[in-house]
């Protein structure tokens, strides 16, 4: 149904464990920080600002106590709700606008410092819900800053799109991802087209309006209608993407930014996919070598594993069977926490003995799907963002020549991911709008971009790239030696306290710092 994995959310690993935590306070011997003033007489409009109405900029947002979203309950008294009114085409500001859902606690210290404005990734993943359980986190920063998040345009409480029914969902669990027949392969095209359609019955005139440019546009609307002269911002794994397109938009605003799991921005799609194969393989690799029985057996047996569940999906202790895209999102679920791994393992002893259930819940927990066969929106609002960005449409025949490549970038993943670049938006009914995103950012001031050398949605080599395409005095690299998916929280003393450094007193590390 929906591409493996894309810029997962930061969230993604919430579920199985609570991972902000404090750890060692080592870092490598880099020093010489310096001071931002993140805060200064700068100008309040970048490079791209219009003129809007004071019919937008000048709303007032009524904050009121925040509901139940999903299965989760409303979160405490300290977070307060709103809805702003934002334009469906940002070329027609004066026209129609769409609802974007914010959530927000303030500061619970002294010095103020503004609002700190969160996206957790995906695309795809609802801020609303994600921030207050993100909070703990951050509960150095909220001492300053407001905490601030929202669900994008087209997640969540925003216009949200829904493309398929549940029973839809779960019925194209059915298609085989890594198609071997002629049968197969029409099969996996038709499903794809199919997803398009019904994406554009449901939401029409909205797919085209969805892009992560709309969305950064959103993002300084919401600066302004709060009252910031600054884009003070915390971008984690797809948020990084986002991040610097707004930084490329509005250059003049940006104030203090960290971007936490780095989205390569010079990669096309195609580029991103086989990213993510290295990412995931060399993950995986780690955890292999973590078990004692080596990245080479262990990645020849896994992958001896999934094709006796590709040609007879395994049964569970439900009367679901295991297939081979479910076991294999069940596979990349622990990836994103090294904590995680042991629970990996079990799941591999368990299908090894012929048992899918614990892959089979590790997968639904990844897709969003709960005890009752519902599915969350977020692969929706996730495939209808990204195809509206991404200008690649790869023919069957090319996406056919692919696959050699990927399947030697990792023999686990690299099959489906190579299917997965013609697939994701075959036959969209909307064009994409560019080949890589714009993030080049001259004049702004210093952004901490923080890479993990062990990250597999978003490999570490794309925070050198991020740097580069911003420019020169502005992308600042931060490094941790670790594993999983994003850095900050994660039990590095020398990373938090280095983002704290920068987001609470502008102190700006030396390029190129290290956290081990």
């Amino acid at each position: 149904m929906t591409r493996f994995v894309r810029w997962a959310a930061v969230a993604a690993a919430s579920a199985l464990l609570a991972t902000g935590c404090s750890g060692s306070s080592s870092d490598g011997a880099q020093t010489g920080d310096r001071t931002s003033d993140a805060d200064s007489s700068a100008p309040s409009t970048g490079s791209s600002a219009t003129a809007l109405p004071s019919s937008l900029t000048s709303q007032k947002l009524d904050w009121g106590a925040c509901k139940a979203t999903g299965d989760s309950p409303a979160p405490g008294d300290e977070w307060r709700c709103a809805t702003l009114k934002t334009p469906l085409d940002w070329a027609k500001p004066e026209g129609r606008t769409i609802d974007v859902a914010l959530i927000r606690t303030k500061a619970t210290g002294e010095g103020r410092i503004g609002s700190l404005l969160f996206n957790f990734g995906g695309p795809g993943s609802s801020g609303v819900s994600t921030m207050p359980w993100y909070a703990d986190s951050a509960s150095e920063l909220g001492k300053r800053y407001d905490l601030v998040s929202f669900d994008p345009r087209g997640v969540g409480a925003s216009e949200g799109v829904r493309c398929r029914s549940d029973k839809e969902i779960q019925a194209s669990e059915s298609v085989d991802i890594t198609p071997d027949t002629p049968a197969e392969e029409t099969a996996y095209f038709q499903d794809a087209i199919a997803f398009g359609k019904g994406c554009q019955k449901a939401e029409g005139q909205l797919m085209a309006h969805v892009s992560t440019t709309d969305t950064a546009r959103d993002m300084d609307l919401i600066r302004q209608v709060l009252g910031d002269r600054k884009m003070h911002y915390f971008g984690i794994s797809y948020g990084t993407e986002l991040g610097g397109v707004y930084a490329h938009l509005f250059p003049g605003t940006v104030g203090r930014m960290i971007l936490d799991a780095v989205v390569d921005p010079s990669a096309d799609s195609e580029g991103h996919t086989e990213n993510q194969a290295r990412g995931f393989q060399r993950a995986l690799n780690n955890y292999l070598k973590s078990t004692g029985q080596g990245a080479e057996a262990g990645t020849q047996k896994i992958v001896d594993l999934l094709k006796r569940i590709d040609a007879n999906p395994m049964p569970t202790s439900s009367d679901r069977k295991l297939t081979e895209s479910l076991a294999l999102t069940g596979i990349i679920r622990p990836l994103y926490s090294e904590a995680s791994w042991p629970t990996l393992t079990s799941a591999l002893e368990a299908a090894e003995r012929g048992d899918g259930s614990e892959l089979l819940a590790l997968g639904d927990d990844y897709n969003d799907r709960d005890a009752s066969g519902r599915y969350g929106t977020g692969t929706h609002s996730q495939r209808v963002i990204s195809c509206l960005d991404d200008k690649q449409r790869p023919t069957v025949e090319a996406t056919k020549k692919l696959l050699p490549r990927f399947e030697k970038v990792s023999p686990v993943f690299g099959p489906m991911l190579g299917w997965d670049t013609g697939g994701w938006c075959h036959d969209w009914p909307v064009a994409g709008q560019y080949d890589t995103p714009e993030v080049s950012a001259p004049g702004a001031a210093p952004i901490l971009l923080v890479g993990n050398t062990g990250d597999p949605a978003t490999p570490y080599e794309g925070t050198r790239r991020m740097a580069d395409e911003l420019g020169k005095g502005v992308g600042v690299m931060l490094t941790w030696k670790g594993e999983g998916h994003s850095a900050y929280g994660k039990g590095s003393g020398c990373v938090d306290s280095t983002v704290n450094a920068y987001l609470l007193k502008g102190t700006v590390p030396k390029d190129g710092k290290v956290c081990s």
